[in-house]
């Protein structure tokens, strides 16, 4: 049996204020019946006058996910990486047992940025935790709200399934990105370094 997708019973939708200093974008919620969210919860301002829907992706997202997850790693300097295809992102996120998930930012019906997730566990806690496994926005739309408003939307998900953290990487030379997470509050793991086994490193213990 298929685990229901965290987000897949809610469509938020985010309206800019009309003019700098009124108050905080409210989002008002459509959700199916038994659906709990709370339709004054603030995120944060958008500079310009636009409409953000952030809903969770399905099946016929695939090209669009996969063409965001390529745009991030041009921007990281990755792209020689990346080596997901259309038919893997089907199986591991809209598959019988989805190991990740995905949510969609569009301005004014247009795609402009999405995020994708999975839930891990914290044995120091005993709580899962929501892992942020990419985060991008289009440069048109940086500096408008629209990163805060992904990352805050996650981090509802997180307080819903009894999250103890929420936890991402990021490049260390990506100053503009520490700045933006230090503002929420977020704050980077000392002394620790990731370690990865992938590829031949991986697979010569089957």
């Amino acid at each position: 049996m298929r685990p229901p997708n965290p987000v897949e019973s809610q469509s938020l939708l985010w309206t800019a204020p009309a003019a700098p200093g009124l108050p905080s974008i409210v989002a008002a919620a459509r959700a199916r019946p038994g659906a709990k969210l709370d339709p004054h919860r603030k995120f944060g301002a958008f500079i310009t006058m636009s409409r953000v829907l952030i809903r969770a992706a399905n099946v016929a997202d695939v090209p669009l996910i996969l063409e965001f997850i390529r745009d991030l790693a041009d921007y990281e300097k990755l792209l020689h990486e990346v080596e997901a295809t259309a038919a893997q992102l089907s199986a591991t996120l809209f598959g019988a047992a989805p190991v990740a998930y995905c949510v969609l930012a569009f301005v004014d019906g247009a795609p402009a940025g999405f995020a994708l997730y999975f839930f891990s566990y914290s044995t120091f806690l005993a709580q899962p935790g929501l892992y942020l496994e990419d985060l991008f926005v289009k440069p048109a739309h940086r500096g408008s709200g629209l990163g805060k408003a992904l990352l805050l939307h996650l981090a509802k998900i997180a307080n819903a399934r009894g999250c103890g953290r929420m936890e991402w990487s990021v490049l260390d030379w990506n100053q503009p990105a520490i700045d933006f997470y230090r503002r929420l509050g977020a704050g980077p793991k000392a002394g620790w370094t990731v370690f990865r086994l992938t590829g031949p490193a991986l697979t010569q213990y089957q």
